[in-house]
């Protein structure tokens, strides 16, 4: 999660939402990246998208079933169904997105019926840090 932090700071530092995410396979950081919406002018550029389209294309796979992804902010409904096609093994998420979840909020895209994969979630980690980053980057823009 400390990675993925990084990330954060460094899209706000670029004027991105500051999320970041890290997709790990044996224990080991394969794939990193922080949300890249404004940049590319893609509403699909969220954090977990690049790092699942990296880590599929980097290891010639649809499927990262041995792979965990850490994330700064619960992730949205469109990450959070991506993470379930992809089969991600284990979700770990530092602040919850009471407005925009999708995981332990919103749809909780995992509870569903109609959910292919449900990879193992593990919320609030790092929790006040994470929040704080977004909190700081909000403010400064209002």
């Amino acid at each position: 999660m400390t990675r993925a932090l990084e990330m954060a700071k460094s899209a706000a530092e670029m004027g991105e939402v500051p999320i970041g995410a890290v997709l790990v396979k044996d224990g080991n950081p394969l794939v990193e990246f922080h949300n890249l919406v404004e940049t590319f002018n893609d509403p699909t550029a969220h954090a977990e998208m690049l790092v699942l389209r990296a880590a599929c294309d980097m290891l010639d796979t649809p499927r990262l079933a041995d792979c965990d992804l850490y994330v700064t902010l619960e992730p949205c409904p469109m990450c959070a169904q991506a993470i379930s096609f992809a089969r991600i093994r284990r979700l770990y998420f530092g602040a919850h997105d009471p407005k925009g979840g999708g995981v332990e909020n919103g749809p909780r895209i995992f509870g569903q019926p109609t959910c292919y994969h449900k990879p193992e979630v593990y919320g609030g980690m790092q929790e006040q840090e994470c929040g704080e980053i977004l909190r700081k980057f909000f403010s400064e823009r209002r």
